[in-house]
C-alpha cells in the first residue's frame, strides 16, 4: 500500500499537484477549526451562502407584488401645429354634408400627477408570500448539504495526515535500526566475522527505506495541499494539525443505536423541495381565481398660448379611484398543463425521497460492515506488528550473540516492515470507515 491509496485519494478529491511551500505563514488547526475555516473560505460554500442572499432578494421581489406602487409623472407639450377637428357645416349655417376645419386647444400644455396601484387579491402572489420561508429554508439546506460534503473530505484527509505521522515515525525507527545494523556489519567485516555481501544487503534495505520515506513525505505534502484546497486556504501558508487519533478513538461510535432518515442533510433538503412542489401546485390552482386591484390618480393640467405656466392662469385638477377585476376565462389550457406538470414534479420528488430512504438504509448497513471489518483488521495488524517487532528483537539478540545469521535478521527486518506497512494501511482504512459510518447515520460532528 505504502500511501499509494492515500495519494490517489487526495488527487481524486482535490486535483492538486505538489510544489514547495515558500514564505509560509504558520497556522495550527484542530479538525473543528479546519471545518469552520472551510465554512468561511471554501468557494462552494461561499457560493451556496450567496444563493441564500439571492433568495432573500427574490423574496423581497415577491413581497413587493403585495405592496402598493406609487409613481409620479410630469410633462410639457408644445403643439407646433395645433390639431385640427372637422365639425359638420350645419353648425355654422353651411349646407348639410359639408365640414368646417376648426383648431381647438392651446399651443402649450403641461401636466403633473401621481398614480397609485394596489393589488388586493392575486392567488399566485398569495401562495408566493407563503412559500418565501420554504424557499429560504431550501437554500439554507443546500448550504448544509454542501458543508457536509466538504466536511466529510476534510475529516478523511485530516486524519489520514495525522495517521501519516505514525508511518513516518515507524520508517524513522526502521532506518535507525538499519543504520545500526550497517555499523555493526562494518565492524564485523573489518574483524573478519562478516562478508561484504552482508553489508551490501543491509545497504540495499536502507536505501529502499529511505526511498519509501521520501515517497511518504511527498504524499503527505500532497495531502496538505489537498486539505488547504478544501479549506480555501492559500497554499503558501503553513498548516500544522493539532489533533491526534488513536486506535481507541477510532473504535468509539460503533454502537447500533438506530438512525433517523431526517438526520441526513440530503433527506432534509428533499423534504423542503417537496414542500416547494406543493406550493407550486397551489400557485397554479389559484391562478384560476379572479384578480382584484385598486388604482387611483391625482393630476393637474394647465393650458397656455404662451410658455408661462407659473404666471396667471389656472391649473385644472383631475382625480379618480378605480377598482379592477380580471377574470380568467380561457388560456388555451396553459394553467391546466402547469398544474399537471407541477404534480408530476412532486411525484418525482416523492420518488427521490423513497429512493433516498433505500439508499440510506444501504449506506448504513454497508458502512457498519466496513467499519467493523476495518476495526478487526486494524486490531489484527497491530498484533501482527507487535509480534513482528518481538521476532525481530529476538533475532537481533541471536545475531549479536553470534548464534544467528544475517539472512535471519534480514528476513525479520523485512517481515517487520511489511507488518508495519499493513498496520498503517489498516489504520487508514479504519479512519475512512469511521467517517463513512458517521456520515451514513447523519452524525458526523
Amino acid at each position: 500500500m505504502r500511501l499509494r491509496r492515500f495519494s490517489k485519494f487526495v488527487f481524486l478529491i482535490c486535483g492538486v499537484t505538489p510544489f514547495s511551500l515558500l514564505h509560509a505563514q504558520k497556522n495550527t488547526f484542530s479538525i473543528q477549526q479546519c471545518i469552520e475555516y472551510a465554512k468561511k473560505n471554501n468557494v462552494q460554500v461561499k457560493n451556496a451562502l450567496l444563493n441564500v442572499q439571492i433568495q432573500e432578494q427574490t423574496n423581497r421581489g415577491i413581497t413587493s407584488a403585495a405592496l402598493p406602487t406609487v409613481s409620479a409623472n410630469t410633462g410639457v407639450t408644445d403643439y407646433l401645429k395645433i390639431p385640427t377637428t372637422l365639425i359638420p357645416g350645419q353648425f355654422f349655417g353651411q349646407p348639410a354634408g359639408t365640414y368646417s376645419a376648426v383648431q381647438f386647444g392651446t399651443k402649450y400644455n403641461a401636466n403633473a400627477g401621481f398614480q397609485l396601484q394596489q393589488l388586493l387579491f392575486d392567488g399566485q402572489v398569495f401562495v408566493g408570500l407563503k412559500a418565501r420561508s420554504a424557499a429560504m429554508e431550501y437554500q439554507q439546506k443546500s448550504v448544509e448539504v454542501t458543508e457536509e460534503a466538504i466536511k466529510v473530505n476534510i475529516y478523511k484527509i485530516y486524519y489520514q495526515l495525522v495517521v501519516s505521522k505514525t508511518q513516518i515515525e515507524l520508517l524513522d525507527a526502521n532506518i535507525d535500526r538499519l543504520n545500526k545494523m550497517l555499523h555493526d556489519a562494518n565492524v564485523l567485516y573489518k574483524n573478519g566475522f562478516a562478508e561484504k555481501l552482508d553489508i551490501d544487503k543491509i545497504s540495499v534495505q536502507l536505501s529502499n527505506l529511505q526511498t519509501e520515506k521520501r515517497k511518504a513525505l511527498n504524499s503527505i505534502e500532497i495531502g496538505y495541499l489537498g486539505l488547504k484546497t478544501l479549506m480555501g486556504m492559500p497554499v503558501k501558508e503553513e498548516l500544522v494539525l493539532t489533533d491526534k487519533i488513536s486506535d481507541d478513538q477510532i473504535k468509539t461510535g460503533l454502537i447500533d443505536t438506530g438512525y433517523q432518515y431526517n438526520e441526513r442533510k440530503e433527506f432534509q433538503y428533499l423534504n423542503v423541495m417537496k414542500k416547494l412542489n406543493e406550493y407550486n401546485i397551489k400557485r397554479y390552482q389559484l391562478s384560476y381565481y379572479p384578480t382584484l386591484s385598486l388604482n387611483g390618480s391625482y393630476s393637474k393640467n394647465a393650458q397656455r398660448n404662451a410658455f408661462d405656466f407659473f404666471g396667471n392662469g389656472d391649473w385644472f385638477t383631475t382625480s379618480y379611484v378605480g377598482l379592477n377585476i380580471a377574470v380568467p376565462i380561457f388560456d388555451g389550457f396553459y394553467k391546466d398543463s402547469k398544474i399537471k406538470q407541477s404534480r408530476l414534479e412532486l411525484k418525482q420528488t416523492v420518488n427521490n425521497i423513497d429512493n433516498l430512504k433505500l439508499s440510506i438504509d444501504s449506506d448504513v448497513e454497508q458502512a457498519k460492515i466496513k467499519f467493523r471489518s476495518a476495526i478487526e483488521t486494524m486490531d489484527f495488524q497491530k498484533k501482527n506488528m507487535v509480534l513482528a517487532e518481538s521476532v525481530y528483537d529476538q533475532t537481533k539478540k541471536k545475531y549479536e550473540a553470534g548464534t544467528g545469521s544475517n539472512t535471519e535478521i534480514t528476513a525479520a527486518q523485512t517481515d517487520l516492515i511489511t507488518a508495519q506497512t499493513n498496520y498503517i494501511s489498516a489504520l487508514y482504512d479504519a479512519v475512512i470507515a469511521k467517517v463513512d459510518y458517521n456520515k451514513a447515520i447523519g452524525k458526523l460532528d
